[in-house]
């Protein structure tokens, strides 16, 4: 079944936007299986907008720029499939796609058709130029009963923004993953902010339908077509972190022909994957802010359950200066009476943290987390 966790892989926007063509594609499957990504989870190669012409044939089918693929799409498939990856592909619910290419908005059938054939595994749909009068879950309801109707396993990735309260119907309308925010970009502000919007709204995701809070800007260190400003090692390591803890799809944006060591290692992390994929999926709690809502904000703190008996309390830092992240541990249901009390390790540096039975405490830098594996023990 898809989607069983949140999906991993790679998609073409946040670096290349317009510019995309079937070398591209296919040096990016092969980075993914030399850098051990696909070996870490990451299996989808996904193209996003600008891979089509301008008009359909005379059928009423998409058809792909032969100029930039000049193979077609069903051997660019075949060449992505033959590294054990599986592929993606773009379209819109509306009339037209965000860059002004064919939508699918009442060719839903006939393109999911063509997608199909093509040996495509994904589908990120998009929301631009949906005419106004038509209705948002309607679409996407289509959309999936069309890609069901081809008979093919293809997963569904819907895109519109979180417009619509989508995250009360999109699970009832047959997506597997859905866009909650409007885009990202290459800094510390707007991860943040995509972030925190979306604490509140985390219980609506879960198995076979997950909140996807944007794409990854590990490793574009400000380059590339949403690379604007760039991030430090610690903020692409804080912003990592929250994508896992918040149990988003991790999708890829960086150029993998260039990425450095660091964002690598990163984005291989076994610990930090683990949390992601957990096979249970339940959403970090949000832990309470000691009634300074301002303050809460800037130094956000969750809790985790996971599926082995484990969890994660996680301190996050968004201000400008070290601080003491403070838990306790009364607030998760753990009084002193009890006996119980927390006992794990640092998830990045491995550091025992010793048994805590009524605190929990630690020193955060500036835009940076602290993550922690623990245990009740008695």
């Amino acid at each position: 079944m898809l989607a069983q966790t949140p999906p991993m892989g790679w998609n073409s926007w946040n670096t290349f936007g317009r510019d995309i063509d079937e070398k591209l594609l296919r040096d990016m499957a092969d980075r993914i299986v030399d850098l051990g990504l696909k070996d870490a989870g990451y299996e989808y190669v996904v193209i996003d907008d600008c891979w089509s012409l301008k008009e359909r044939d005379e059928n009423g089918r998409l058809v792909a720029d032969p100029e930039k693929f000049p193979s077609g799409m069903k051997a660019l498939s075949d060449y992505i499939h033959s590294k054990g990856l599986k592929f993606g592909m773009y379209s819109c619910a509306g009339s037209k796609t965000c860059d002004g290419y064919p939508g699918s908005f009442d060719f839903e059938f006939i393109d999911a058709q063509t997608f199909a054939d093509w040996g495509v595994d994904f589908l990120k749909y998009d929301f631009c130029f949906k005419p106004k009068l038509a209705n948002g879950p309607i679409l996407y309801n289509r959309m999936a009963m069309a890609l069901k109707a081809t008979g093919r396993e293809i997963l569904f990735s819907a895109c519109n923004w979180g417009n619509d309260e989508v995250e009360k119907w999109i699970r009832s309308a047959g997506a597997h993953m859905y866009r909650s925010t409007h885009d990202i970009n290459d800094n510390f502000i707007r991860y943040k902010e995509i972030a925190m919007s979306q604490v509140d709204k985390l219980a609506y995701s879960g198995p076979f339908c997950y909140n996807d809070i944007d794409m990854l800007i590990c490793g574009m260190r400000g380059k590339g077509n949403v690379g604007n400003g760039g991030c430090t090692d610690v903020e692409y390591t804080t912003h990592f972190a929250l994508w896992c803890l918040f149990q988003s799809p991790l999708m890829i944006g960086c150029n993998l022909n260039n990425i450095d060591d660091y964002n690598l290692n990163l984005m291989k992390n076994k610990e930090l994957i683990s949390i992601n994929q957990d096979p249970e999926a339940r959403p970090p709690m949000k832990l309470p802010d000691q009634h300074n809502t301002d303050l809460w904000r800037m130094r956000p703190a969750f809790f985790k359950h996971l599926s082995n008996g484990e969890y994660i309390i996680a301190f996050f830092n968004f201000s400008d200066g070290e601080c003491r992240s403070e838990l306790e541990l009364y607030d998760l249901g753990i009084s002193a009476s009890t006996g119980w009390g927390f006992e794990g390790y640092d998830i990045f540096t491995g550091e025992p943290t010793g048994l805590r039975k009524i605190h929990f405490n630690a020193d955060v830098e500036a835009h940076g987390c602290r993550m922690f594996r623990v245990k009740l023990v008695k």
